[in-house]
């Protein structure tokens, strides 16, 4: 796969607090295409349940899959970044069905660490208390999925050069 000879769609995946919203922008802006925040994409009643500390079911999750799906597909040959947790593999699936070249970054880190990010977090509907749902929720990247994953330790810019790295050497780049 060269991701330097058609603008991919990068998904930003992984459980809440790991960065989606904070790399995702930073990354977009090193690859020079659009981010769009996966939240946005979430119809009012999905904000109100997690809001509420209620996890969201995949038929929930049905309908903001396919408006991330949908705005990946828009994007083919364009290229662009877009936050989604995708923590299924059938949802991920979802996603390639939507948008066939989609490459995921899976932003992965130690589960305390991530508690401790989120409980600093202001103003984001998504509770801490949701966090294990999320891990028990969690498929990582099999092997025959087109994507990489990267470690959050360390700030955002950090890991923002770990994922064009990761990237880099998905497609067969050489690092700069």
């Amino acid at each position: 796969m060269q991701l330097t000879n058609t603008p991919h769609v990068v998904v930003i995946m992984g459980v809440a607090g790991t960065g989606k919203t904070t790399v995702g922008p930073l990354l977009a802006a090193r690859l020079g295409v659009p981010y769009a925040e996966g939240d946005d994409f979430h119809p009012q009643a999905n904000i109100d349940k997690m809001t509420a500390g209620t996890p969201l079911t995949d038929e929930d999750r049905g309908p903001w899959l396919d408006a991330i799906g949908a705005w990946a597909h828009d994007r083919a040959g364009l290229g662009g970044v877009v936050s989604s947790s995708a923590l299924k593999r059938s949802y991920r699936d979802r996603l390639r069905a939507a948008a066939p070249g989609v490459v995921f970054v899976h932003l992965t880190g130690d589960r305390a660490l991530i508690e401790d990010r989120m409980s600093h977090r202001e103003g984001h509907f998504m509770p801490t208390a949701l966090l294990d749902s999320q891990f028990a929720t969690l498929q990582p990247l099999e092997a025959d999925e087109a994507g990489v994953a990267v470690d959050v330790s360390g700030g955002p810019e950090e890991i923002t050069d770990r994922a064009v790295v990761a990237l880099q050497a998905l497609s067969g780049q050489p690092s700069q």
